[in-house]
């Protein structure tokens, strides 16, 4: 059975210490995880429509990947069960249907931690002096 995720979308604390093992290549992996992820997310949407969980289960383990690499918590634990619960469909023979609410719900999570990662690094984000960062703060969860 599918559940909503309650993870806030990024684990600042895993994007800091990327950043600091990366360097200046934090950058050109964000660009590779805007890019690949996006692209992962759009297949994983097409398999889903095709009901073709073997379509899904490749897209879903790089996006895990990726995304666990620098702290995009949300889009790694819903591309690890639309992976896991794709892998028990294919061997048990059943419809991706229990897969159609992560599935949905990931669009929505990759494109809110993309903007988040884009307001942290760019430069010319104006950031209010005490301000948190938004998933920071009490109640801003994924529902």
């Amino acid at each position: 059975m599918a559940q909503i995720i309650e993870t806030p979308a990024v684990d600042w604390t895993r994007f800091e210490q990327a950043r600091a093992s990366l360097g200046a290549n934090l950058l050109r992996v964000l660009g590779y995880f805007r890019e690949d992820g996006g692209k992962a997310v759009t297949a994983i949407e097409g398999a889903m429509r095709m009901k073709d969980v073997v379509a899904m289960i490749g897209p879903a383990d790089l996006l895990r990947s990726e995304a666990t690499q620098i702290g995009a918590q949300g889009v790694a634990e819903l591309a690890e069960e639309i992976e896991f619960q794709a892998r028990d469909c294919l061997e048990w023979h059943q419809s991706p249907d229990s897969l159609l609410e992560p599935v949905v719900q990931l669009r929505a999570v990759f494109n809110e931690t993309v903007a988040a990662f884009d307001n942290e690094t760019n430069p010319l984000s104006v950031r209010k002096p005490g301000a948190g960062r938004a998933s920071d703060l009490a109640g801003n969860r994924m529902s």
